[in-house]
């Protein structure tokens, strides 16, 4: 049976007790600012799920060969797919200079990161604890669901968004439109207007 992708807590963008799966913009800031203060290797392990969206596991398999800085984009294998199927994705300039010297000391073929999930898994809650964002979202995917929400707010393209998150199905990608952006914030302010100008006159 199809569910609905609200309801369905494996898709939709809040859990079974109604509670959110992705960081808001603030608790982005946060993490971000809490990961400049972490040592290096945690903060471009941070940076770089926070402004790609890649998944814990697609991080923690990049390696130095898969850096392209000549078109300033990181280049990850697409985990969840059957064939191998690589995608790139911008990045920052000051973030792919990082990490190129960080490869620097490196084999082209061997992990940036010599951790193990559980490792990579225990910095980014780490920072999270120390942003002070707790709940659901305060996880690696909450950092991939907030980049998919920041392109949803930032009217980027969703068939960019699909390419750029390695989703196969855009309705997957769909999920990101649900969140409350700007725009729909702009309508309900509108209505809360309208709201207070009738209990007034």
């Amino acid at each position: 049976m199809n569910r609905h992708p609200d309801i369905d807590g494996r898709m939709g963008l809040f859990d079974a007790e109604g509670c959110r799966k992705y960081l808001c913009a603030s608790e982005r800031r946060r993490f971000l600012a809490a990961a400049a203060t972490a040592d290096l290797t945690t903060r471009l392990f941070c940076q770089l799920l926070a402004i790609t969206g890649c998944r814990l596991s697609e991080a923690l398999a990049l390696t130095p060969k898969r850096l392209d800085p000549e078109t300033g984009r990181v280049i990850f294998r697409t985990l969840k797919r059957r064939r191998r199927i690589f995608r790139a994705v911008p990045v920052p300039p000051d973030l792919m200079r990082a990490l190129q010297l960080m490869a620097a000391a490196k084999e082209p073929d061997a992990p940036l990161w010599g951790w193990c999930r559980q490792t990579g898994w225990r910095h980014v809650t780490a920072v999270m604890a120390r942003a002070g964002i707790a709940g659901p979202q305060a996880s690696p995917k909450g950092l991939r669901h907030a980049f998919g929400v920041a392109n949803a707010e930032n009217n980027i393209p969703a068939s960019l968004t699909q390419r750029w998150l390695g989703h196969a199905r855009a309705e997957t990608t769909a999920i990101y439109q649900q969140a409350v952006g700007g725009e729909e914030r702009a309508f309900a302010e509108r209505l809360w207007r309208f709201g207070r100008s009738i209990a007034g006159g």
